[in-house]
């Protein structure tokens, strides 16, 4: 699976996504999530930016495990995932996730859990640049 963008994932991958399954009239559902880079405020200063790295190797192995455990628990069709890596500037999207199936419900749900474990489980971190220049690693909130 193609996972990683070098930097903010631009609206041209996600509209391309969307054309490969329009062929696909088994589906009638089609769930996004899109996960924005946020101007967090945290002691007086805003972020400003993240700047992602992975241990790619441990993240492709991971997440053929973990679709593969989606696939099975829900009767979904498709699955579409690009994340960034480098710096992400504040207002850019660095996580793209696309589930597609028959019906809404399973596509709803297969999402919401496969965005949970992929943040829960994959080795990937978040430098987070503050307007001061300063950094730290990021906290899941």
């Amino acid at each position: 699976m193609n996972l990683f963008i070098k930097g903010p994932i631009d609206h041209f991958t996600i509209a391309e996504a969307l054309m490969q399954l329009q062929h696909n009239c088994k589906n009638g559902a089609h769930e996004i999530f899109l996960g924005q880079v946020r101007a967090d405020r945290i002691d007086d200063h805003t972020v400003i930016a993240i700047e992602y790295s992975a241990f790619k190797e441990m993240v492709e192995e991971q997440l053929k495990k973990i679709t593969t455990q989606i696939l099975e628990q829900f009767p979904i069709t498709a699955i579409h995932i690009r994340h960034s890596l480098g710096m992400v500037p504040v207002g850019n999207i660095s996580l793209f996730v696309l589930v597609s199936a028959p019906h809404r419900k399973a596509a709803f749900d297969a999402t919401h859990l496969l965005v949970d474990r992929l943040k829960a489980e994959l080795p990937i971190w978040g430098k987070e640049i503050f307007d001061n220049q300063q950094s730290q690693w990021k906290v899941n909130r």
